[in-house]
């Protein structure tokens, strides 16, 4: 189980960035919807808001972890090393 752990936090980085960009694009998309033009949107706003910022958090708790099990258990060994 530790392997595939392992490699899914090193070779997968992707997925903890894209999560978190898509965080960030959500997160400002609902900020511009709290200006007082966008009023009739607000609620909507306050969705993305809240969904941009649990999708940050998601996205930073992964790449924290690659960075904390890398320094643990180091890089990623090659497809046929079955040590970690």
């Amino acid at each position: 189980m530790r392997k595939e752990i392992h490699r899914f936090l090193q070779e997968y980085e992707w997925v903890h960035i894209s999560i978190g960009v898509i965080g960030n694009a959500t997160f400002f998309v609902g900020s511009i919807l709290f200006m007082p033009q966008y009023h009739p949107w607000m609620t909507i706003g306050v969705w993305l808001f809240i969904t941009g910022s649990l999708l940050m958090l998601v996205g930073a708790l992964g790449s924290g972890l690659k960075r904390i099990w890398a320094r643990k258990y180091g890089p990623v060994p090659a497809a046929d090393d079955d040590d970690v």
